[in-house]
C-alpha cells in the first residue's frame, strides 16, 4: 500500500500540471476566437462609419441605418464578451461618440472631418484593445499571428486612412490656389497613411501563406489581396495631382478600395477562426490523451503494488501443498486413507481390554433354534475384578461356558427367551 501511495503521488502531480497547462491553452484559444468574433462586428462598424464620414464631409446625409445596425450588433457582442475581453468601457465611450454624431452634416466640411476623425481614432483604439485582451497579439503560431495582425491592425488602419484621403481631396477642392502647398502636403501624408498599412498588410498575408499548413488559406487570400492592392493603387494615383484632384473619381476609388478590403477582411477572419478551431480541437484531443495516460498509470501502479501480495499468496499455497500431499486424512497422494505407511509397528500391544473372541469353536456353524425354542439363559456370574486392577470392568466373554455344545440340540425354552449370542451382556 505504501508503495502504491508513493508511486501515485508523482503521477498525480504530473497529471495536475499537464491538465492545468492544457486547460490554460484551451481557454486562451477560446478567448482568441471570441476576439475574432468581436473583430468581425467591429469591421461592420468601420465600414459604416467611414461611409458616414465621407458623406458628412461631402455634404450628404449620413447613412444612419447601416451605422445603427452595425452598432447594435457590436453592442450584442460586447454584452457577451465585453467582461472577458475588458472592452466594455471603451465600447461604451465609442458608442456614446457615435450617438452624438449629427444626423445632418455641419455647415463646415472641416468640422465634420474633425468630428469623425476623433470617432475613428476611438474605433482603432478599440481594435488594439481587442487584440491585446483576447491574446491574439500573442498568438504562438506564425500563420494565425500574421492573420490577426493583418485583420486587426493594418486593414482597419488602411480602410480608415483611405476614407480620410478621399475626404482630404474633397476639402482640397474647396480651397483657394494659394493653399496649394498646404493641400499637397496633407494629401501626401494621407496617401502615406494608406500605403504604409497596405504594404504591411501584404507582407503579413504572404508570411501567413508561406508558414501555414492550411490547404485553403493561400488560394482564398491571394486573389482577394490582389484586388485590394489594385484598388488602393488606383486611389493613390488619383490623389497625386495636388492641383485639382477630382472628388468624384477619388470617392469612387475609395468605395472600390473599401469594398475590396471588406471582402478581404471576411476571408481573413474566416481562415483565422478555422485555424483557431482546429487548435482548440487539438487541445481537446490532448485532454483525452492526458486522461487516458492517467488511467494507464494508475493501473500500472496498482499492478506493481499488487505483485508482492500475489507473490506472498503464491508462496503460501506452495508451502501448504507438500504438507497436504503427505497427510492421509486430507487425501494426499502418499498413501491410502486409513492405511498406515511405513514398516509395521513393534513393541507391546496397546493397553486396554483384549479383543472379544467368538464363543463358538472354529469351523462350527451356527445352528438355528430347535423346534421347541431356545434354552433359558444361564445364571449371570458375578463381576470379577479386571486383571489390570479396574474393579468396574467386566471380565472378557471368554470366561463364559458355551451352554450349547457343538452338534447338540438345545432344549425347548420359553418363546420369549433369547439366543446366547443375543444376550445383552454378550455384546
Amino acid at each position: 500500500m505504501l508503495l502504491a501511495v508513493a508511486l501515485l503521488i508523482p503521477v498525480g502531480v504530473l497529471f495536475s500540471s499537464a491538465w492545468r497547462s492544457n486547460d490554460d491553452r484551451l481557454a486562451g484559444t477560446e478567448r482568441e476566437r471570441h476576439g475574432v468574433e468581436y473583430l468581425r462586428a467591429l469591421g461592420q462598424v468601420t465600414l459604416a462609419l467611414v461611409d458616414a464620414q465621407s458623406g458628412a464631409v461631402a455634404g450628404r446625409a449620413a447613412a444612419a441605418a447601416a451605422l445603427r445596425t452595425a452598432v447594435e450588433q457590436t453592442s450584442a457582442i460586447d454584452v457577451r464578451y465585453g467582461a472577458e475581453l475588458r472592452t466594455s468601457e471603451r465600447w461604451a465611450g465609442l458608442h456614446a461618440k457615435i450617438e452624438a454624431l449629427p444626423d445632418r452634416p455641419p455647415g463646415n466640411p472641416q468640422d465634420a472631418y474633425t468630428v469623425y476623425t476623433e470617432t475613428t481614432d476611438l474605433l482603432l483604439a478599440l481594435y488594439a484593445k481587442v487584440r491585446e485582451s483576447s491574446g491574439l497579439i500573442r498568438d504562438p503560431d506564425s500563420d494565425s499571428y500574421h492573420l490577426q495582425d493583418a485583420v486587426a491592425e493594418e486593414l482597419p488602419e488602411a480602410l480608415v486612412a483611405a476614407g480620410r484621403l478621399a475626404d482630404r481631396s474633397v476639402l482640397a477642392s474647396g480651397r483657394p490656389r494659394g493653399d496649394r502647398l498646404r493641400t499637397a502636403s496633407e494629401l501626401a501624408l494621407a496617401r502615406a497613411d494608406v500605403l504604409g498599412p497596405t504594404a504591411d498588410l501584404v507582407d503579413n498575408l504572404r508570411s501567413a501563406v508561406e508558414s501555414t499548413a492550411s490547404r485553403t488559406l493561400g488560394g482564398n487570400l491571394l486573389s482577394r489581396l490582389d484586388g485590394y492592392q489594385r484598388a488602393v493603387e488606383d486611389l493613390a494615383t488619383l490623389t497625386r495631382d495636388s492641383t485639382a484632384p477630382n472628388p468624384i473619381q477619388v470617392g469612387a476609388a475609395r468605395a472600390s478600395a473599401q469594398l475590396a478590403g471588406s471582402g478581404l477582411a471576411t476571408i481573413i477572419l474566416t481562415e483565422l477562426d478555422i485555424l483557431l478551431r482546429e487548435r482548440a480541437d487539438a487541445r481537446v484531443d490532448e485532454r483525452r490523451i492526458i486522461v487516458g495516460a492517467l488511467v494507464l498509470a494508475v493501473l500500472l501502479v496498482l499492478a506493481v503494488a499488487a505483485l508482492p501480495v500475489l507473490a506472498a499468496r503464491a508462496a503460501a499455497r506452495a508451502g501448504r501443498a507438500p504438507a497436504e500431499a503427505g497427510d492421509p486424512v486430507t487425501g494426499g497422494l502418499g498413501s491410502a486413507v486409513g492405511t498406515p505407511s511405513g514398516p509395521p509397528p513393534t513393541g507391546p500391544p496397546p493397553s486396554g481390554p483384549p479383543p472379544i473372541e467368538s464363543p463358538l469353536p472354529a469351523g462350527a456353524a451356527l445352528a438355528g433354534p430347535p423346534a421347541g425354542g431356545v434354552p433359558p439363559l444361564p445364571e449371570r456370574r458375578p463381576r470379577r475384578p479386571d486383571p489390570a486392577g479396574d474393579p468396574g470392568r467386566r471380565s472378557p466373554l471368554a470366561d463364559w461356558q458355551d451352554p450349547v455344545p457343538a452338534g447338540q440340540a438345545t432344549p425347548s425354552a420359553a418363546p420369549d427367551s433369547q439366543a446366547p449370542w443375543g444376550r445383552p451382556d454378550a455384546r
